[in-house]
């Protein structure tokens, strides 16, 4: 074995040991269940000895981690975050346990199974590795540079949101700003056949609205016309019925030149005269995949349902819960109004329960981006580097107000299927994308 070979095996090794940690991100308010974040916390002291040894700790907002690695002299510092939370899962589904972090398949087809492998610990584990190596290298970065590692991206965001107050607090200047996003992808586009590294310079916006019926209940066996299930039902059909326009904007226009710059005749010709086919190819964005489709438009989908109390008795209290990812461009109040107009009935009341804007969107040229570039390209050489809106949302929304240079990207190639596995069943990710995933971060490291 290697020196590489065993340096990988030991990472791997760690990365199995902290998806075992079962951070499941608290939905329970009035009683959470904090003991797996700090066993994870005391996990990280004792894997990763160099960093605790050079770099200054602190735990913001109760169980984010903040690591401070002074640099060598005075200058916009940069921050390389990742979260440790991760969605529920049980073992209902699963091929293998979400838990239990098996590893399947031998050499370039090993698979490693399990909650947070892709969300987002497989992404927190490659800044840790790169950076232990570093610091006991003796490596100091030119600036400051922070890891930050966020307690609950999944629910509230409130352990980010906090950091960035707290460095405003300081004086903090913010530079170069890294989170998990987009990915290595294969097949984007017809025609590319290069792989594809998107990098997310925004994020759609994220609200939650709820449409709410209340109305007079009753027996079930003499009901109205419409009672307040099936006014409610009909609002969700009329959302369904009219959604958001499409339209492109100067990200995804520059994503698909570039990218299309990479395929064949005709459809390179398209590609590559965006604003000339700019109609046919929103058409085409539409139709092409659930994943281009939310590249342009805003999006709603129907998450919650609730209502009557027992089988026999009319509902007085009709709910549903929309979570929206609003396009760049627009915002929320004219998302709200959207869906009053779609919904076009005054008995169902549409109230905002979570409000985000789209975030701003990031520089894509300069040194900051051509540093980003590089270090993506060391690692992946065969992929085309490209700008993209992220349809989910990360915790680095909450930099976008003090940095003009956030970006979001996860240093792993990711299949369709692969993609598909994020808050579902089967998470899982090759193991040796994981191992290129650090080399990218020692790369990055070493250019800061």
């Amino acid at each position: 074995m290697t020196r590489d070979d065993s340096r990988n095996e030991a990472a791997l090794s760690r990365l199995r040991e902290l998806i075992r940690i079962r951070t499941v991100s608290p939905l329970d308010s009035a009683a959470p269940d904090w003991s797996p974040f700090e066993a994870f916390a005391d996990t990280l002291e004792r894997l990763y000895p160099a960093i605790h040894r050079v770099l200054d700790r602190e735990v913001v907002a109760g169980h984010t981690l903040l690591y401070r690695w002074a640099g060598r002299e005075p200058g916009p510092a940069s921050v390389l975050m990742a979260h440790y939370d991760v969605v529920p899962a049980t073992d209902e589904g699963w091929t293998h346990p979400p838990f239990a972090a098996e590893v399947t398949g031998s050499g370039a087809d090993r698979v490693l199974w399990g909650r947070g492998t892709l969300d987002n610990k497989g992404s927190a584990t490659t800044i840790l590795e790169a950076a232990e190596s570093a610091a006991a290298a003796g490596f100091t970065p030119q600036y400051d540079l922070y890891l930050l590692f966020g307690h609950d991206e999944e629910t509230a965001g409130t352990g980010a949101e906090a950091v960035v107050a707290l460095l405003q607090e300081r004086g903090v200047t913010v530079g170069f700003v890294l989170d998990e996003g987009g990915a290595v992808v294969d097949r984007l586009f017809p025609t590319v056949d290069v792989p594809i590294a998107v990098v997310g310079v925004s994020e759609k916006g994220t609200t939650s609205f709820t449409l709410t019926v209340e109305q007079q209940g009753g027996h079930a066996s003499t009901p109205p016309r419409l009672t307040a299930t099936a006014r409610l039902a009909r609002a969700i059909v009329r959302l369904t019925d009219r959604p958001f326009r499409a339209r492109m904007n100067d990200v995804t226009e520059r994503m698909i030149a570039s990218v299309g710059a990479h395929g064949r005749h005709p459809l390179k010709f398209v590609f590559t005269n965006v604003r000339v086919f700019r109609p046919l190819l929103v058409a085409v964005f539409l139709r092409m995949s659930d994943e281009t489709a939310a590249i342009v438009r805003t999006t709603v989908a129907v998450t919650q349902l609730s209502a009557g109390l027992a089988a026999n008795a009319l509902a007085e209290r009709a709910q549903a819960v929309l979570n929206v990812r609003i396009a760049i461009g627009s915002t929320v109040g004219e998302t709200r109004r959207h869906l009053e107009r779609a919904i076009a009935d005054p008995l169902v009341r549409v109230e905002i329960v979570s409000a985000n804007d789209p975030a701003p969107v990031s520089l894509m040229e300069g040194p900051v981006w051509n540093l980003l570039a590089e270090s993506i390209t060391a690692a992946y050489p065969t992929a085309v580097v490209t700008p993209y809106v992220q349809t989910g949302a990360t915790d680095s929304r909450q930099f976008s107000r003090v940095s003009r240079t956030v970006y979001r990207f996860s240093p792993f190639e990711m299949s369709a299927d692969e993609r598909g596995t994020l808050h579902a069943k089967n998470e899982r990710m090759h193991v040796q994308t994981f191992f290129t995933g650090i080399r990218f971060y020692d790369g990055l490291i070493a250019r800061l």
